[in-house]
């Protein structure tokens, strides 16, 4: 088949429906197929469009399925699109009618979905190539944050959370880039405040990787998520996730994982830190869990259901 897949993060972008994009294309010509992409549909021949997130992308959707009635149109939904935009934007709620078949990117997203929806719906998770665990700091714990600097990440919550705990052996790191301004000036307020926390902005990929695997705990503290790809990779490293309970991360972690807390909580966050850092069995109970989680991010089993989302 001949396939266009249209997102609106542009080339170069470390965005997650970008990479997404490129995954999944590389997925896709695996199987035989010819693939596109870009940040708009421009009219190109396919047999099929593949759209990632129902607002920015209603453009394409709309002007796809007026000249392609009787075409393909896979439409995938992101965390701004499950949890905020199709309760209110008419956009996303175009998009969501005019779709064949509708993805979310962890299980928990089907409950977002009126039942009309759903049964256009599948799960596909997002896959890691396994990471190697690299060897953890003897004398701190580590805890890294990694992801975009932005509202929806509520991205200070480890570093708020240091105020609370014991001026010990702990650090952590958060990688990223801000988007904005503001977000840049809290960054570097916080580090001036407590020297235990150091922002090191948006690294090379291998980099971060390298930095995830080498952390004690990676802490995701999203207000709402579509299902983080650095969870799956926290996951593919077996890297114990202290996560905010929110509906993205425990459609990843699962609803029975020792490691959450209450979003926006820092003292909540602290005392898990804090669990995580003198309790080895905790930990391992942590470290379990993650490694219980890995058939879901496989890159066999994200192919496989692309397979049978085309077919």
């Amino acid at each position: 088949m001949r396939i266009q897949i249209v997102t609106p993060a542009p080339p170069g972008s470390r965005h997650g429906n970008r990479n997404t994009a490129l995954r999944w294309a590389a997925h896709l010509r695996a199987l035989g197929h010819r693939v596109g992409i870009d940040t708009a549909w421009r009219g190109s021949r396919a047999d099929a469009l593949i759209a990632l997130h129902a607002r920015r992308s209603h453009a394409a959707v709309a002007a796809w399925k007026k000249a392609c009635p009787g075409r393909a149109l896979v439409l995938v939904l992101t965390g701004t699109d499950l949890y905020r935009d199709i309760r209110n934007d008419p956009d996303a709620k175009a998009s969501l009618e005019l779709a064949d078949r509708l993805v979310v990117l962890q299980s928990e997203g089907l409950k977002e979905l009126k039942a009309a929806h759903r049964a256009k719906a599948s799960v596909i998770h997002q896959s890691v190539p396994p990471i190697k665990r690299g060897s953890r700091p003897a004398r701190q714990f580590l805890v890294t944050v990694i992801g975009h600097l932005r509202e929806e990440k509520e991205p200070f919550c480890a570093a708020r959370a240091l105020q609370f705990l014991p001026k010990k052996d702990i650090r952590v790191v958060q990688l990223g880039r801000a988007l904005s301004a503001d977000m840049a000036a809290q960054a570097r307020r916080l580090m001036k405040r407590d020297g235990r926390y150091r922002w090191l902005g948006e690294l090379p990929h291998g980099s971060a990787m390298r930095w995830l695997a080498r952390g004690h705990a990676m802490v995701i503290s999203s207000r709402m998520e579509g299902g983080a790809h650095v969870v799956s990779e926290a996951i593919a490293a077996g890297v114990p996730v202290l996560a905010s309970r929110i509906s993205g991360n425990v459609g990843l972690l699962g609803g029975r994982y020792p490691g959450y807390y209450p979003v926006e909580n820092d003292r909540a966050l602290a005392r898990l830190i804090e669990r995580a850092r003198t309790d080895h069995v905790f930990m391992g109970i942590l470290g379990k869990a993650v490694k219980k989680r890995r058939a879901l991010v496989r890159p066999a089993a994200e192919r496989r259901a692309l397979k049978a989302l085309l077919r």
